[in-house]
C-alpha cells in the first residue's frame, strides 16, 4: 500500500469520526429540548451521562490527526483538512456541552410547571439541528455555498432569541414570582444561540479548508 493510500484512508476515518460526532450532537440538542418541554429529569440525567462518549470521539480525532501529521507530514490542503477536523471536533464538543447545559436546566426545573408554552425555544432547537447536519455535510462535501448558509440560519436563531428575551422580560414584569424560571429559560435560549454560533464556526472552517481564507460568518 502506498503512503498516499494510507493517508487517504486516515482522512476517511477522520471524516467518519466527525460525521459521528455531528450525528450525536444533532441528537443531543433535540433530546435535551424534548426533556425541557416535558420537564423530564430522568432523560436529562441520561443525556448528561452520555456526554462522555462525545468527549471520547474528540480525543480519537485528536489522536488520529496527530498521527497523520507525524507520519505523513502533509502540506497545503491536506494539512488544512486535518487542522480543520481538529477545529470542527472542538466546536462539536462545545455544542455537546451546551446540550448538557440545557439538560442541567431541566434538572433545576424538577417539580415545576412551565410558566408559558414553549414555542420559540423548540423552533430555535430545530434550526440548530439542521445547522449541525448541514455544517457537517458542508465539511464532507467541501461545499462552500452550504457553509455560507450557516450565517443566514444564525441570523434566524438570533432573531428568535431576541424575541424570547422580550417575552420573558414581559412575563417577569407582570409576575415577579416567575423571575427564577424565566431567567433559567433565558439561559436555555442563550445556550441554543451559542450552539448556532458554533455551527457557524464550522461553516467558516469549511470555507477556510476549501479557499485557504477564513471568513467571518458571525458578523
Amino acid at each position: 500500500m502506498t503512503t498516499r493510500k494510507e493517508f487517504d484512508l486516515g482522512l476517511d476515518e477522520l471524516k467518519a469520526l466527525i460525521v459521528e460526532m455531528g450525528q450525536r450532537v444533532e441528537k443531543a440538542v433535540g433530546e435535551s429540548m424534548s426533556a425541557l418541554l416535558n420537564v423530564d429529569v430522568a432523560e436529562a440525567r441520561r443525556l448528561i451521562a452520555e456526554d462522555k462518549e462525545l468527549n471520547a470521539l474528540e480525543e480519537q480525532i485528536s489522536e488520529l490527526g496527530a498521527t497523520l501529521i507525524a507520519r505523513q507530514q502533509p502540506v497545503a490542503k491536506d494539512l488544512r483538512r486535518i487542522l480543520v477536523a481538529f477545529k470542527i471536533a472542538s466546536d462539536l464538543e462545545r455544542m455537546g456541552d451546551l446540550s448538557v447545559d440545557i439538560a442541567k436546566a431541566v434538572i433545576r426545573l424538577e417539580g415545576q410547571t412551565l410558566i408559558k408554552p414553549l414555542i420559540d425555544l423548540p423552533r430555535m432547537a430545530e434550526i440548530v439541528k439542521t445547522m449541525t447536519y448541514e455544517s457537517i455535510q458542508s465539511f464532507v462535501l467541501e461545499d462552500v455555498e452550504l457553509a455560507h448558509k450557516m450565517a443566514k440560519d444564525d441570523d434566524l436563531v438570533d432573531a428568535l432569541y431576541s424575541q424570547i428575551i422580550r417575552e420573558l422580560f414581559a412575563i417577569m414584569m407582570e409576575n415577579p414570582t416567575t423571575i427564577s424560571q424565566a431567567n433559567l429559560l433565558s439561559f436555555v435560549g442563550r445556550y441554543i444561540e451559542r450552539f448556532a454560533d458554533h455551527a457557524t464556526n464550522i461553516g467558516e472552517s469549511v470555507v477556510y479548508l476549501v479557499t485557504g481564507t477564513r471568513p467571518d460568518l458571525n458578523s
